[in-house]
């Protein structure tokens, strides 16, 4: 009986080491990132920084293609600067994820990071990069269509303005606002064409894309001058590039020479060919 018990007791015991034992093999590296982005800088330098919970050695693989050793050796502390100035993207957003391997050989993927590039993504292609800039080049310069009620009047009126200063924001998605000007023609009325200059300082949401309220003057070199303070709505995004927006503006003359209007429009707004500081 008593050789029984002992060789129960053995077997127990043996069995909860090799479970114990599986269990830790089997048990996942935990990937905790601190940080990931992209300086405004130039090289533009991706930097990159996580650790985990034992030392391992790990990598890093962007949009799927370009993989970059992290550590070679095994650590818990991982950390890389990747200049990827060189390297094509077709979206502004970068995706990436982290693969490590323990000293046991066992291997984990992270979940899918991203980042964001402090420029827009220039796509190569032969033929296809000319058509994709000579359609991005004239959904630019389209001008867009403005509702002008003046004297209890509506007018129909078309408009394009054109961002050429922008200031850089934290988040690279927007600026933090920029100078435009902006050409405007009224059909139907007496003064038809206006030439105007702007500032708008822009304000990113969660819901929409951002509200701007602006500032700017206007001409049309004949003699009416005035202000035209506005409010802009980002609506939403269209082929990672291009936002669709509508604005309230109102203008009018401090000197009370000239009737003062407003303007409704549906705009397009890209930064593309800004001047960014």
């Amino acid at each position: 009986m008593k050789k029984l018990i002992i060789i129960v007791l053995t077997i127990f015991i043996t069995h909860l080491n090799f479970a114990q034992s599986e269990d830790t093999t089997q048990q996942g590296i935990e990937i905790f990132l601190i940080d990931a982005y992209c300086k405004p800088d130039t090289p533009h330098p991706f930097i990159l920084s996580f650790y985990t919970d034992v030392p391992a050695k790990s990598k890093v693989i962007l949009e799927k293609k370009y993989e970059f050793d992290v550590s070679k050796d095994f650590s818990e502390m991982h950390n890389i600067q990747i200049d990827i100035t060189k390297l094509t993207f077709t979206d502004k957003q970068v995706q990436f994820v982290i693969q490590v391997e323990d000293s046991l050989g066992n291997r984990v993927t992270s979940e899918t990071f991203d980042f964001d590039l402090p420029y827009e993504p220039v796509i190569t292609g032969g033929s296809s990069l000319l058509t994709l800039c000579l359609f991005g080049g004239f959904v630019f310069l389209l001008p867009t269509p403005n509702y002008v009620i003046q004297n209890n009047q509506s007018y129909f009126s078309l408009t394009k303005e054109i961002p050429f200063l922008s200031f850089r924001s934290k988040s690279f998605r927007y600026p933090a606002s920029y100078f435009a000007i902006e050409l405007t023609y009224i059909f139907k009325t007496e003064d038809k064409k206006f030439f105007r200059m702007s500032y708008k300082r822009l304000f990113e949401l969660p819901v929409i894309e951002y509200v701007a309220p602006g500032i700017g003057g206007y001409t049309n070199f004949a003699g009416n001058n005035g202000i035209a303070p506005e409010f802009t709505v980002g609506l939403f995004r269209l082929f990672d590039t291009f936002t669709i927006f509508t604005r309230y503006r109102y203008n009018f003359q401090p000197s009370g020479n000239k009737s003062h209007f407003h303007e409704i429009n549906l705009g397009l707004y890209s930064g593309f060919f800004s001047i960014y500081l």
